[in-house]
């Protein structure tokens, strides 16, 4: 029997799992899909994402990132890093990284799926592999959180909620003009233009309507006019973002990453939380106390939960949303503190 079973490589999984094996756990990572994988994501990592990378060994290629910018056609507000910077990284490289430490360290990664456990006392047995404790890292649909009725039901509409957000990403070959992360901001929707290389710019729309990339990125003509008119990659598309969850461990399983419940990628910290939950979850493998989990995860994403469902809040009210920006920018203390708060 071994000591860990991660369902799920992607950040989050191999994130647990190298915890794991740093820890002189036996730790296996069961993916069916071949690496490195892709997903719909701004690919913009903070400071202390990557600062929590670095302490385990993994050193990812791309641009520096100094900042984070927003701007709505009039108005610019600018927040340096006060420490160290970050780093604008395609997922696939990101993924690659993890997965060469992982293997590095020793993790076996199985190409097994996981979509039901069993479950006493002292083990847990999915896919064939008996653990003493499975993580669940299967991502933002998780098929394990559904089948452990670890979710809530219903849907944002159904609950009263905002309407359901959704995230598209594109790549343009073309040398990012800033060392910032820009988030340009229109009536519905945000724009985040992520340097990832020296000749290559990712660009992510969140918005709650459903259409093409192209339409999108219509409402930000000033955006528009620093694009080459071809994208290097096709769009991709991920979401609804909001995933509400009820509890992060059921028995000896644990959620980790966007299985464990997401709000929504507007501050761009998913990376960082999945990190530092991935972490948390190791640390009561270790102690043998998986009813410490959730309240670990609680506090490690605490202010995450907290400046984005503010964030969001504001973004959903059109009296407001249009203040967003002007605020930030006649208060550059007030903006620069929150995005340096954890950075």
């Amino acid at each position: 029997m071994i000591d860990l079973l991660v369902a799920g490589g992607g950040p989050a999984g191999l994130a647990t799992a190298i915890h794991a094996a740093r820890a002189g756990l036996d730790v296996v990572v069961a993916e069916p899909r071949p690496g490195p994988v892709d997903k719909a994501c701004g690919e913009g990592l903070m400071p202390s994402a990557v600062r929590r990378l670095a302490a385990l060994g993994v050193d990812v290629p791309g641009a520096t990132l100094h900042g984070i910018a927003y701007l709505d056609g009039r108005h610019r507000a600018e927040a340096r890093f006060r420490g160290a910077p970050g780093r604008g990284v395609r997922r696939t490289a990101l993924h690659a990284a993890l997965a060469e430490t992982a293997a590095g360290l020793g993790v076996r990664t199985l190409p097994l799926r996981v979509d039901g456990v069993r479950q006493d006392a002292r083990s847990v047995t999915a896919a064939g592999i008996t653990a003493r404790y499975l993580a669940a890292a299967d991502g933002l649909h998780s098929p394990l959180r559904r089948a452990l009725r670890l979710g809530t039901d219903g849907g944002p509409a159904a609950a009263g909620e905002r309407p359901a957000r959704y995230g598209l990403r594109r790549h343009f070959a073309v040398p990012p003009w800033s060392d910032v992360v820009e988030v340009h901001w229109s009536a519905r929707a945000e724009a985040y233009v992520t340097p990832v290389g020296p000749d290559l710019v990712g660009v992510a729309v969140l918005t709650a309507d459903r259409g093409p990339f192209a339409a999108h990125l219509a409402a930000f003509p000033r955006l528009l006019e620093r694009l080459p008119a071809q994208a290097a990659t096709a769009a991709r598309g991920a979401g609804p973002m909001r995933q509400r969850v009820r509890a992060r461990r059921a028995g000896r399983v644990m959620l980790v990453g966007d299985a464990a419940g997401y709000v929504d990628a507007l501050t761009g910290e998913g990376v960082a939380v999945a990190l530092a939950a991935a972490e948390q979850l190791v640390r009561c493998v270790l102690a043998d106390r998986p009813q410490d989990y959730d309240a670990a995860w609680r506090r490690v994403t605490r202010d995450y939960r907290l400046l984005t469902g503010s964030l969001l809040w504001l973004r959903d009210r059109p009296w407001s949303a249009r203040r967003i920006v002007p605020a930030a920018a006649r208060c550059p203390a007030l903006f620069s503190a929150a995005v340096n708060r954890q950075s």
